[in-house]
């Protein structure tokens, strides 16, 4: 039941965050899908790129890590038939809202 409602926030928090950043366009369904394809991208591929990455993420004071979540949206983008994002700005931006309204409803939700 936990997993669902952890899905349900992560899909609305996309709906959101394309609704908010321009250059960003997702379906209902595809934000559904996308919620999942991001949720693995984090679990799999997240921490192999943050250890390769570690010092310039040590240089840049973990400013690297919102690079490494524009490319990880960058990635969903191009597995995800119908959430299409412009361009790298566009996913950074995308990226940076998207971890601000997950922070928001999981405050809420505690």
């Amino acid at each position: 039941m936990k997993m669902l409602f952890h899905w349900a926030v992560a899909t609305l928090s996309i709906l959101i965050a394309a609704y908010i950043v321009p250059g960003v366009t997702v379906t209902p369904v595809s934000a559904l899908i996308a919620a999942v394809v991001l949720g693995a991208l984090n679990l799999f591929i997240r921490p192999i790129i943050t250890i390769l990455t570690l010092p310039i993420t040590i240089l840049t004071l973990g400013l690297f890590s919102l690079v490494i979540d524009a490319l990880l949206v960058m990635l969903a983008s191009a597995i995800v038939p119908g959430f299409l994002v412009a361009g790298f700005w566009t996913a950074f931006f995308f990226a940076l809202a998207l971890t601000v309204i997950n922070w928001i409803f999981h405050l809420w939700s505690n």
